[in-house]
């Protein structure tokens, strides 16, 4: 293992004085090979997303998200979003590249003109604009007082539905000073509006406002639209209790309404319009919305088409009279045709190292979305059978030498068959294993694919190079295997779920791959739970723990996260009064923290509305009163549950590998000092600056 392989390359180890390089004393500090995967990498990255294909199939747009790199001098923020072009036989052109971004492109009926959302210099709010197929400049149609959400234009093109928010007229209020809030009542849910394209004089009106519409689709006749309706908009009604409404484009009036028997995913229109395909959980405590069903027009009943399929839905779109679907199928991906009846017609042939995310069809070609191990999400055409790889946005990574990723299955103490992924790094394996990194994915309603895993928070490329397993499980809870699977960590909290985790290291070592005595655990939200319970409950199995945005004591995550009910229906399915709070005490990582032996580093987004940064602090709080064991909290301002800027994830990528090499290192106890609070940023962002200048040979 290489000593600060996530540092600039052109930086001594000796420049930042950190405490723990005397723990790597036996180990070699060789210059880390020229072609690894660093820590300085990871924004470099860049995804393809939102891909749309214009109705005649000769046109694709897409979204490219393009991190910014304080390392390379950009200014902190978010991700920067451009539009790319590809044109029948030809490659990808930046066709749209705007400080404000750009989302959800949209083709015109006749394919000849893209609208697109995006907040330009003077726009106050998101607005519509619109660039012709043929070049020229972008132009603006409308600006409403709040942010526009989903929108479509009428195949006319003179009439634009959209969703939004009235005005607040408490602004100027606000600007005043005035701004207290009423917890969970602010009534201002988003309506269905219309405006008038030729008449850009006019006023947007009202089509629609019986509840909180996130989104819709209109049938290509433009005869009727369907709205995703909760009936408010707590984040929590918008999980649990969306329903489908169809609805008059013309009057507004609702002509039927399907009840939702659980969480509602994305929905289509037949090209006929006579059906609408959906994604729907089968029933209120299902976890997620991947299974398809199917309902006529104007209908309010539905018929579940794959609720016993040992797969997750992940997207879906209309092939002439029959569905799409992209499932996700264990760490794999397959397209599949379905009929309306629901049986499985045939399966399109995809390249076996590829994960397919999303697609969309135009006149039967087929693009869409994948990424592999090898490479981050890129845009594919799949046409006859034919699979073709269109974009290529990350070809510098073909210059490195990536760490090899695995599929690893092992069994469970009680017989199940649970799967995961393993990046190993390229050099052999030290006596004893690969130190490991155990990777826990968040929900528990998600799962890893096979695909490009490596994330600011996850290790995964750059750990390896480091000379760490990185070792990513779906365990019991996880999407991917079907309803029934996900559904079994349900009222067990840490029960059958961290059992696989467990069971996952230690079929790891007994199969040599890696050293049991040198093992960490991270992950965030309910994989930052996984965390804290291992660090406490579990403490004999991990010398180390990097828990993010975590839950610690789940009865008071009840009391201050956003989405009780989805915590009552879809996990513990008890509220905590009944009968509930001594298990629901004693599932919490608090209750066990006077016996925690694991060092750990807990980070939070003090912005977090999900799991409530009080969750961290009452972790960090217990261990710090009842134990000795090393505990650190960090707090990042302006974030979230998860981090979005630049400077927060390249500072969380820095905590999380310096905690797992002081306390997993060879000859590392875990009552060792805990590596300096200073990161040494100033001397890493001014050597790379100075690197910058410095012209190459």
């Amino acid at each position: 293992m290489s000593l600060r392989k996530y540092l600039p390359k052109h930086l001594k180890p000796s420049l930042l004085g950190f405490a723990f390089a005397i723990s790597f004393a036996s180990v070699s500090l060789s210059t880390a090979h020229a072609a690894s995967f660093e820590i300085e990498h990871v924004p470099k990255i860049q995804h393809a997303g939102n891909i749309a294909v214009s109705p005649d199939g000769k046109n694709t747009v897409y979204t490219l998200s393009v991190p910014r790199d304080v390392l390379a001098g950009d200014e902190d923020g978010r991700a920067d979003t451009h539009l790319y072009l590809i044109q029948e036989g030809q490659d990808p052109i930046k066709f749209i590249s705007a400080p404000g971004g750009v989302v959800a492109p949209q083709f015109s009926s006749d394919s000849s003109t893209l609208f697109f959302k995006s907040k330009r210099d003077g726009d106050d709010s998101m607005s519509l604009y619109s660039i012709s197929l043929n070049g020229g400049e972008a132009r603006k149609h409308f600006e409403f007082d709040t942010n526009i959400g989903d929108y479509q234009v009428s195949s006319d093109n003179n009439t634009v539905y959209f969703v939004a928010k009235a005005k607040d007229e408490s602004e100027d209020l606000k600007e005043k000073g005035f701004k207290a809030y009423v917890y969970e009542e602010d009534q201002r849910l988003a309506s269905l509006w219309t405006f008038d394209l030729q008449n850009p004089d006019g006023e947007a009106q009202v089509l629609f406002a019986g509840g909180h519409v996130s989104d819709f689709a209109m049938s290509n006749s433009n005869q009727t639209l369907v709205a995703a309706v909760a009936p408010t908009n707590l984040v929590d009604d918008s999980l649990m209790l969306r329903d489908l409404v169809f609805i008059n484009p013309e009057t507004g009036d609702v002509n039927s309404t399907i009840d939702i028997p659980g969480k509602l995913g994305s929905f289509e229109f037949s090209d006929d319009g006579d059906h609408v395909a959906f994604l729907a959980g089968t029933d209120i405590h299902d976890t997620s919305a991947g299974v398809l069903m199917l309902a006529k027009t104007n209908s309010d009943s539905f018929t579940q088409l794959t609720p016993q399929v040992e797969q997750h839905i992940m997207d879906i779109d209309w092939l002439d009279d029959d569905i799409l679907a992209v499932a996700h199928r264990g760490v794999e991906s397959a397209f599949v045709v379905y009929d309306t009846d629901g049986d499985e017609k045939r399966v399109l042939n995809t390249p076996e190292d590829i994960v397919v995310r999303s697609a969309d069809i135009g006149d039967e070609n087929i693009r869409f979305i994948a990424d592999s191990p090898k490479h981050p999400r890129e845009v594919f055409s799949q046409r006859r059978n034919k699979t073709e790889k269109l974009s290529n946005h990350n070809a510098w990574l073909e210059e490195l030498d990536l760490a090899e990723q695995t599929t690893f299955s092992y069994e469970a103490r009680d017989g199940a068959q649970i799967q995961g992924l393993l990046i190993t790094p390229n050099e052999p394996a030290p006596t004893g294993g690969y130190p490991l990194i155990l990777t826990v994915h968040g929900g528990p309603e998600a799962h890893y694919s096979d695909g490009w895993i490596t994330r600011y928070s996850d290790g995964g490329q750059f750990a390896a190079a480091d000379g760490y397993a990185v070792f990513y499980p779906n365990y019991r809870g996880s999407t991917g295997r079907g309803v029934a699977f996900a559904k079994e960590h349900q009222d067990d909290y840490a029960g059958k779920e961290f059992n696989d985790l467990v069971d996952g290291v230690d079929a790891l070592v007994e199969a040599g791959i890696v050293n049991k005595d040198r093992v960490g655990i991270t992950g965030g939200s309910y994989g930052g739970y996984a965390s804290m319970w291992g660090a406490t409950a579990q403490s004999e199995h991990f010398a180390a723990a990097v828990a993010f945005v975590g839950i610690s004591n789940q009865i008071s995550k009840f009391g201050t996260s956003d989405i009780p009910n989805e915590m009552h229906l879809v996990h513990s399915l008890r509220w905590p009064w009944e009968d509930n709070w001594m298990n629901l005490l004693e599932r919490s990582p608090i209750f066990h923290a006077g016996k925690s032996t694991t060092p750990t580093l807990i980070m939070h987004g003090e912005e977090d509305t999900r799991v409530h940064p009080s969750q961290s602090m009452e972790l960090y709080r217990s261990m710090k009163v009842r134990t000795d064991t090393p505990v650190r909290l960090v707090f990042y301002p302006g974030e979230g549950h998860g981090n979005r800027h630049a400077a927060a994830q390249y500072d969380y990528s820095l905590r999380f590998m310096r905690w797992m090499d002081t306390y997993l290192a060879p000859d590392a106890k875990r009552n060792d000092p805990m590596p300096p609070t200073d990161l040494g940023l100033e001397e890493i962002l001014n050597a790379s600056s100075e690197d910058e200048d410095t012209p190459s040979d």
